[in-house]
């Protein structure tokens, strides 16, 4: 029987969760719980200058909001700091690793004649086969691994394919420093041979450190785990993904108003497709899902797809839970707070009356705060400047001819608002928007919004009566 398949994410604390380590995450989540299986977080926090318990919180934060569990409480790699140097003495005595009195001025000095030779910059074995006796006096040794020289390290990868690597193009990496701290490579090898991952699945720039990992594996007599290296995500031009193309902390999502699930949509496609299928739900990607579909090449990210994937999940979420969705955004957008502080049970009514009309129009929790704000607005309302102009071009005029019929209104919803205006407008001689513009002007303050007879059924006769007599005083 297979053992149950147990992968991990494993972020470094030294800033936010940004945008490709969001996708790794899911692909690890995805893939574990496809097959029944379970996704371990370790937090590799051994860079203890950069390493911050702020940066371990975004993480975590980040991964809560993305809608990403995992088994288990985070493991910190720095707390294991003691069973890395245990494998790092073991292969010391087991001749797989030996002691290198190397200072640094050495090494530079092998760097600088590499150089000039035009060669590789690669330790040259100088304490491979030296006796210890022959060190100098005070040096405090780091440890370095006994790699083969001769024939290959081959990585069978799910993703990339069979990778086969010249032993000769890969020197002895130290595994242990000499203030004794355990290096990068060996920390990665023992802890997920000790917390049992059967698979790794992280971003193509790892490759290199595959090989290396493997062949300590291999030393250590260990299962060397099922690999797959994802392609690195790329900014729309092709180009190495920066800030302005959007590698930006997973927070900084949240903040721009885009939804959980919409972007664990999004990401997924970053790389990895099903069919020509561009929307589909997160329990459809699980059932999806596999390694064969991902690609070799670099994925591009581009907002104007994120927003239209983000526009179709706010159009189809239901309005209830959309509302709740959009007041917990409230504290993470600017000026969020202070339109949260004005929520109470009416307004929670008002929004989900207006919800409708809201998320029709608004492809961000961003653009549908925007367009929720003629219910915060207080009178009397300030005006955008087309909005006032509209008020001076003959909307003050055309209100005050409506507001007497408004005010006989004896059905204050928004169909048989609409009828009213209508018949007036015909009767008039008037196009319908000869009266929607001016009433849009009053009602918010700008020349956008949901539908006009919406918003006067949501805000209710007294408000809506009240800011357009404001305009025609």
């Amino acid at each position: 029987m297979s053992s149950p398949v147990v992968t991990r994410f494993a972020p470094s604390p030294t800033g936010y969760l940004h945008i490709g380590g969001g996708r790794t995450a899911l692909f690890n989540w995805a893939y574990a719980r496809k097959l029944g299986g379970k996704m371990l977080l370790r937090i590799e926090d051994t860079d203890r200058e950069r390493s911050t318990a702020d940066a371990i919180d975004a993480i975590i934060e980040g991964l809560t909001w993305l809608g990403l569990d995992w088994a288990g409480e985070p493991v910190s790699q720095y707390g294991r700091v003691m069973r890395h140097r245990e494998v790092a003495e073991q292969l010391l005595a087991q001749g797989k690793a030996y002691r290198c009195y190397c200072s640094p001025q050495d090494l530079e000095e092998m760097r600088a004649k590499a150089e000039a030779e035009k060669r590789p910059i690669r330790y040259d074995g100088t304490w491979r086969d030296r006796d210890p006796s022959e060190a100098p006096a005070g040096v405090k040794p780091a440890i370095r691994f006994r790699a083969p020289q001769e024939g290959e390290t081959v990585i069978e990868d799910a993703v990339q394919g069979r990778v086969v690597i010249p032993n000769k193009d890969l020197d002895d990496l130290i595994i242990l420093r000499s203030d004794g701290n355990p290096t990068y490579n060996l920390s990665v090898v023992v802890d997920d041979h000790d917390m049992g991952v059967t698979h790794i699945i992280r971003g193509v720039d790892h490759l290199t450190n595959a090989a290396r990992q493997t062949q300590i594996y291999m030393a250590m007599g260990w299962r060397v785990p099922h690999m797959s290296h994802i392609p690195l995500i790329h900014g729309p031009d092709g180009a190495k993904l920066s800030k302005r193309h959007g590698a930006l902390g997973v927070e900084a999502y949240r903040a721009m108003g885009y939804l959980p699930e919409a972007m664990r949509n999004y990401l997924a496609r970053l790389g990895w497709s099903h069919g020509d299928d561009e929307i589909f739900s997160t329990e459809q990607l699980v059932e999806w899902f596999n390694l064969e579909s991902i690609g070799k090449s670099a994925a591009r990210f581009d907002f104007a797809k994120l927003e239209n994937v983000n526009g179709h999940y706010i159009r189809h979420t239901p309005d209830a839970s959309l509302l709740a969705q959009f007041v917990d955004f409230l504290p993470h957008a600017e000026g969020g707070k202070a339109m949260l502080a004005q929520i109470d049970d009416a307004m929670m009514a008002k929004l989900l009356r207006a919800m409708p009309g809201l998320k029709e129009r608004a492809k961000t929790l961003v653009e549908l705060m925007k367009g929720a704000q003629f219910l915060f607005a207080q009178r009397p309302l300030p005006m955008d400047d087309k909005a006032a102009q509209i008020i001076r071009d003959g909307g003050a005029e055309a209100l005050a001819g409506l507001i007497p019929l408004l005010e006989s209104a004896e059905d204050w919803s928004a169909l048989a608002l609409e009828s009213l205006v209508k018949a007036h407008a015909e009767a008039q001689g008037l196009k319908l928007g000869k009266l929607a513009q001016p009433l849009r002007a009053a009602l918010t303050g700008t020349s956008t919004s949901p539908g006009i007879f919406d918003v006067l059924e949501v805000l209710g006769r007294d408000e809506a009566l009240g800011r357009l007599k404001d305009q025609v005083s």
